[in-house]
């Protein structure tokens, strides 16, 4: 998977965009739920005429949001700031939403009914590392908030429960104006020697780096100083449209270009007519980018966790590998206790220390039995742990994360010291569950089952494995199981050669222009006692070559879901 994209913050106009849909569609709608699904969202449930519609408000430093989004799963409301809502915001209605000028603050507020004094205010800041939610009383003193802003954190505006809300500090620059000419734009734009970019952020309130860019274009690194009279003209068009599209709220959601995506792109067909297009395509884009992240992060911790548990596992084969190699040593030891015994008329000593050398050279003889079994065993782990690493750094989603993590009880060590191995239970797996490997269909309607970690390769080869089904495994190389359930059918050259393709694509070798596939009847596949779940040994076999960019047109398919079909 590709390293997570950077993510768009939401700006000034994104967030009038979405306000502007919102007053459309929400006000007034009824207080109903609020809860926290994690430690930087709020959800909040409100029924309008059109129904219960949920608003997610973020204070994520990377991603700080305000958006109507479809119905989140219910968790989340036994939180302390969910409950505070709860029963600050019982009874109460949502009558306003606002945003003054330039600033990325919306003020929410909850009145008993439309036209009466506001009873509550809900302020979310969207900025940056800065971001946070205030529940506000009628005397605009805070209730509770999501972060508490201490001294040490800000010395302009530490603020915290009971206190007066104080708006942040104003924006840098001059509000943008319909009103000023040309002149004067560029005049101070020009003020400072500076790049495209920042004389625009710097000189006019709401100019973030993603409308920046979306102004300036190629012309953002530019000095100021350089730019053409063309450029400048060009330049203060799309300065004036911007604006007028603000201030006329002709607002449209489109994709691509200079930044992820824009609200005001003057080629697109104004959504007003059309509800909740730009909050829902907002909360998409989010939802993906932010999921990437998570998987990334999960991917990470992942997979230092395996890099250590090998480097632990490497650490006890060298040591075993080292007093294996003190074996030898032991021919020594016995010719020299032979030549002290020889000797014509040997003393105490020399006999006491030929004694002790036989001694040392039967205990190491002896090792060698205790020493192999010790030193396969910690290979046998690090070829495990290599797959594993295999199989993360395939995997593609959440749910092949999970299968990686459900094979780390069997690889990393047991919190009580003792060393990893693989009981009964965890080849089982959690009580109730089955092991849902990948699922094909080959060309000839086979079967074809793909394992995405230990467990799943031992139930598709050992556990499910019939007779006349297939296995294939690239030769030598960390990767996952494949099975051509040739128990359902005869298998034709094609169902073999995508079965192989599919093992050299979910291997190691998967960047090579051909890989060496070993295929073997699933009945001459044999558990190796003491080794991991998926450790097998089979005898004799026929070697395919696979082309692992073949296997995409297979992988195009829409999967069977897993169990869907037993045999």
């Amino acid at each position: 998977m590709a390293p997570s994209p950077p993510i768009q913050a939401m700006d000034v106009t994104s967030l009038r965009a979405v306000l502007v849909e919102m007053r459309r569609g929400l006000l007034p709608s009824r207080f109903e739920k609020a809860q926290q699904p994690d430690a930087h969202r709020l959800q909040l449930g409100l029924r309008s005429l059109q129904g219960t519609l949920w608003l997610e408000l973020s204070w994520l430093a990377e991603a700080p949001r305000l958006l109507a989004v479809e119905p989140p799963l219910r968790l989340g409301d036994g939180s302390t700031l969910a409950q505070q809502l709860q029963h600050g915001l019982r009874g109460l209605a949502l009558v306003s939403l606002e945003q003054h000028g330039w600033e990325r603050v919306v003020d929410l507020g909850f009145a008993p009914r439309p036209g009466e004094p506001i009873a509550r205010q809900l302020v979310l800041e969207v900025m940056g590392r800065h971001s946070n939610l205030f529940l506000l009383d009628e005397d605009g003193r805070v209730i509770t908030l999501a972060r508490q802003v201490r001294q040490d954190r800000s010395r302009l505006r530490p603020i915290g429960t009971g206190d007066a809300y104080v708006p942040p500090p104003p924006m840098a620059g001059e509000p943008p104006r319909l009103q000023e000419d040309f002149a004067s734009w560029q005049r101070r734009l020009s003020l400072l020697p500076q790049t495209v970019g920042q004389a625009l952020m710097g000189a006019y309130q709401g100019v973030g780096p993603a409308l920046a860019r979306q102004l300036a274009d190629a012309w953002l690194p530019l000095p100021v100083q350089t730019l053409q009279v063309a450029q400048w003209q060009q330049l203060w068009q799309r300065w004036r449209l911007w604006l007028e599209t603000v201030e006329q709220e002709r607002f449209a959601l489109s994709w691509g270009g200079p930044s992820d995506y824009r609200c005001w792109d003057p080629g697109a067909a104004a959504t007003a007519a059309t509800p909740w297009v730009i909050n829902r395509g907002l909360a998409g884009y989010y939802d993906d980018r932010l999921g990437h992240r998570e998987l990334e992060q999960r991917r990470a911790s992942l997979r230092q966790r395996l890099q250590t548990a090998a480097a632990r596992e490497r650490r006890n084969a060298d040591q075993q590998q080292a007093l294996l190699a003190a074996v030898p040593g032991s021919e020594a030891m016995q010719r020299r206790a032979d030549g002290l015994l020889s000797l014509p008329a040997p003393s105490r000593d020399q006999i006491e220390e030929a004694q002790r050398l036989y001694r040392a050279a039967r205990k190491l003889r002896r090792s060698v039995a205790a020493i192999t079994p010790r030193l396969e065993l910690h290979q046998q782990r690090l070829a495990a742990i290599d797959t594993s690493l295999t199989f993360l750094e395939q995997a593609e989603n959440g749910a092949q994360l999970t299968a990686v993590e459900e094979d780390l009880p069997a690889l990393l060590p047991c919190r009580d010291g003792q060393g990893p191995g693989p009981s009964r239970r965890q080849r089982r797996g959690p009580a109730g569950s089955a092991p849902a490997p990948l699922e094909l269909r080959s060309s000839g309607g086979l079967r074809l089952q793909v394992g995405r970690n230990h467990r799943q390769n031992e139930w598709i080869s050992l556990q499910q494995a019939r007779r006349g089904d297939l296995w294939f495994h690239a030769q030598e190389c960390p990767g996952s199981h494949v099975v051509l359930k040739g128990s359902e059918g005869t298998p034709s050259d094609e169902d073999l050669r995508e079965a192989a393709d599919l093992a050299a694509h979910f291997s190691r070798g998967r960047a090579n222009g051909r890989v060496p596939v070993v295929m073997v009847p699933t009945s001459d596949l044999q558990r190796i006692a003491g080794a991991g779940p998926g450790t097998v040994r089979h005898r004799g076999g026929t070697v395919l070559w696979a082309v692992p960019d073949r296997a995409a047109g297979l992988l195009a398919e829409p999967p069977r879901l897993p169990g869907s079909e037993q045999p």
